[in-house]
């Protein structure tokens, strides 16, 4: 269904835009992949458009496994030529791009976000640990009569979660299947928590596919609600309700630091500091995927991708830093511009 609503995008859009040959018949630049990364693109191809003169790329935001999932379709002029996404690749992915012809995949990091539980600033502030964060998300939990078994999420409070919190109704917003911020906030905030509670580190030695059932599977009922993947909406809408926790992104938390606030994970406050040094350990890295192939098709991807490595953009002071990219250091900054000089493949 994606790939089908995409295709009648893409078309129309060529239909609109006219054709330079037969063999090519479009002379942008297509563009999907993760809701994160989304407002950087959206300056990105600002100033690409305005300092070079180049057509403006069709940016469509559908998540980052849903971006990756177009991009590995193949390579004629309905299929992508950049994805973003806010987890790495998966070797899954890879092998689909292989069996369909999609060998040249560049893979450039650009930066780091944090994953931040956020709420209403007129909410009462709450701290949480990650095995909180388990307990109150997870779909099933230890049975806490024999310690031994699992059942279906009863909590429904977060003092039922920990004595020690208040008696507030658990309510959770977030994405769906197939978002990067889901997929690093299961693996790096529920799992973590996961793994404190006894028995299930042996657990996942004795039957791994148990332990990922229970350490990473969301609860499906009304606790966690799936809500649109714009951040900017879902912050608006903390506003009006005190209980709601919403699963955003770093950078949407500080561009409406007047209206929410992000809690503490584990006494570590998400700020451009603890996620640039790593103490904040709910964040990830955000990447481009290329295909260098399109590079000699679609007039103007090197100049892009040069304008999004460049200092002016990524850089400690570049202006992507207004949105809430956490810059990396210099050293991994110069290792992938040089990757997106040579544009090349990684190892597939």
């Amino acid at each position: 269904m994606l790939r089908n609503i995409f295709a009648v995008l893409a078309a129309s859009s060529v239909l609109a835009t006219g054709s330079l040959s037969a063999e090519n018949r479009r002379d942008y630049m297509m563009i999907v992949g993760s809701t994160t990364i989304y407002p950087f693109s959206e300056l990105v191809v600002e100033r690409f458009v305005d300092g070079s003169g180049f057509k403006t790329p069709m940016v469509q935001p559908t998540g980052s496994g849903g971006g990756l999932s177009l991009f590995c379709n193949g390579s004629d002029e309905l299929d992508p030529d950049i994805t973003y996404a806010s987890r790495p690749i998966r070797n899954s992915e890879l092998d689909k791009c292989r069996k369909n012809g999609v060998d040249d995949v560049v893979e450039i990091k650009i930066g780091y976000d944090g994953i931040v539980l956020a709420q209403s600033a007129d909410a009462e502030s709450i701290s949480l640990s990650r095995r909180d964060i388990f307990l109150a998300l997870a779909e099933l939990v230890p049975n806490p009569g024999d310690g031994e078994s699992f059942i279906a999420n009863p909590y429904e409070t977060w003092k039922d979660v920990n004595e020690t919190l208040p008696a507030t109704p658990l309510e959770f917003w977030g994405p769906a299947r197939g978002s990067g911020t889901r997929y690093i906030f299961a693996r790096l905030g529920m799992e973590q928590g996961c793994r404190t509670i006894d028995g299930m580190i042996e657990l996942e030695q004795d039957d791994p596919w148990k332990y990922r059932s229970v350490c990473r599977t969301f609860r499906d009922d009304q606790v966690y609600l799936k809500v649109s993947e714009n951040d900017e909406l879902n912050a608006e809408a903390l506003k009006a309700n005190a209980n709601a926790l919403a699963i955003i992104s770093y950078g949407i938390l500080e561009a409406n630091s007047d209206i929410i606030r992000g809690l503490a994970i584990d006494g570590i406050p998400p700020d451009f500091q603890t996620i640039s040094n790593g103490s904040y350990l709910i964040s990830r890295p955000l990447y481009l995927y290329v295909k260098k192939s399109s590079a000699d098709r679609y007039p103007g991807l090197r100049e892009f991708v040069a304008e999004f490595t460049s200092d002016e953009a990524w850089g400690e002071a570049g202006y992507l830093r207004t949105q809430g990219l956490i810059p990396m250091s210099g050293d991994e900054r110069k290792r992938y511009a040089e990757i997106a000089i040579t544009l090349t493949p990684m190892t597939m």
